[in-house]
């Protein structure tokens, strides 16, 4: 619960009363006296005569002999209100985030407020001066530039509001995303293995598209990618390494890998991506210069347009590391609502990462045909 400074005003009777509520933190709890002592940390004696009181007084009802939830002609008021800084990048890995937070937090009965980074450094400094203005209790922090992450930290950390950051580590914040190393190794390996089985280990280029912006942690992302090459082929001497950033975008990546292609003769070319928007830039170049051939290509995100691609005949991209974005808004809230419980939590919440082929991505989006996927 958020207080002012005026505590000196506040009816402590009625602030205990609120937080034995607030132990309730689904409307279908059914919580007994032992469970309600561990929500509140609030003493036995007391847990029990304010149990008590509020089913006297038609805010709890009772079940059996010992347990007790919320009566059900009590609106559960909303507990909470939590900011959400958006990524605001156009692809539907950020709205699929954005879309299950705000899910997770109707059902939640949390406030959200959403802002909109818009993916840029300016507007994510001025999204989080809002929220300190709107006396947020958590922010939600989802933005790319780690230059800027510092800045943003400091705002928060003084205004004495914890944060979640997600993807992109914040100082103070607690960290919410990729295991970036272990999903680049997740690609690699898949490369190398590719390569083993149709080109017999020979390759002549691995090209790292990366996203720079992002800072050092998701570049280990793209280290792992490479020591997953390395660890499943022999790479020769003449195999050249080349890294570009494509920023995360289908364009600019699309742009960078002509360039490349007009000077590279290379003929097998491994392909790993920080994203599926580069995946599919890079994979566009080779077609465009008439060599889809002499590439495969893994991506990262395992977002709809890569899936649908993945069902593409004779597609040059084999594969895409899945975080499974549709399913962030409910870790993200019970990071948050643990956080502001002050319950003990990690300094980072690893999302599950599974590698998505053409073989099996339909046993994983099996709903996909009833997307309809921007061109």
């Amino acid at each position: 619960m958020k207080t002012s400074n005026h505590g000196r005003y506040m009816v402590k009777s009625l602030v205990h009363a609120s937080r034995i509520l607030e132990a309730f933190q689904t409307a279908g709890d059914v919580l007994r006296l032992r469970d309600v002592v561990t929500r509140t940390g609030f003493n036995k004696g007391m847990c029990f005569r304010l149990l008590y009181t509020l089913h006297q007084c038609g805010f709890l009802d009772k079940v059996g002999e010992n347990h007790y939830r919320l009566a059900s002609e009590v609106r559960r008021r909303r507990l909470y209100r939590i900011g959400y800084a958006a990524q605001g990048q156009d692809t539907s890995f950020d709205r699929e985030v954005r879309l299950s937070l705000t899910r997770a937090a109707e059902r939640e009965h949390v406030e959200l407020i959403t802002v909109d980074n818009r993916y840029q450094p300016k507007i994510a400094l001025r999204s989080a001066d809002y929220l300190i203005r709107e006396q947020v209790d958590l922010v939600i922090e989802f933005q790319t530039d780690e230059m800027i992450a510092p800045a943003i930290a400091s705002k928060y950390m003084e205004a004495n509001i914890p944060f979640i950051a997600i993807d992109i580590p914040h100082p103070g914040a607690t960290y919410f995303g990729a295991n970036n190393y272990q999903a680049g190794l997740m690609a690699g390996h898949y490369l190398g293995r590719w390569a083993k089985k149709h080109w017999a280990g020979e390759v002549d280029e691995i090209l790292l598209v990366e996203l720079l912006r992002a800072g050092s942690l998701p570049k280990a992302r793209m280290r792992g990618v490479l020591t997953g090459v390395t660890e499943m082929i022999r790479i020769s001497e003449r195999c050249r390494t080349v890294s570009i950033d494509g920023d995360g975008q289908f364009q600019q990546t699309l742009e960078r890998v002509r360039k490349i292609l007009r000077e590279s003769k290379s003929k097998r070319v491994l392909v790993g991506a920080a994203n599926d928007s580069s995946a599919l830039g890079a994979m566009r170049a080779f077609q465009e210069a008439g060599r889809a051939n002499e590439c495969v290509v893994v991506g990262q995100n395992g977002e709809p347009e890569a899936r649908a691609e993945l069902r593409t005949a004779q597609t040059r991209l084999i594969g895409s590391v899945a975080y499974f974005p549709e399913k962030y808004g409910d870790g993200l809230l019970r990071l948050a609502l643990d956080i502001l419980a002050r319950r003990v939590v990690p300094p980072a919440v690893f999302t599950n990462h599974q590698l998505i082929t053409p073989e099996n991505v339909d046993h994983f989006y099996p709903n996909d045909s009833l997307l309809t996927i921007p061109a």
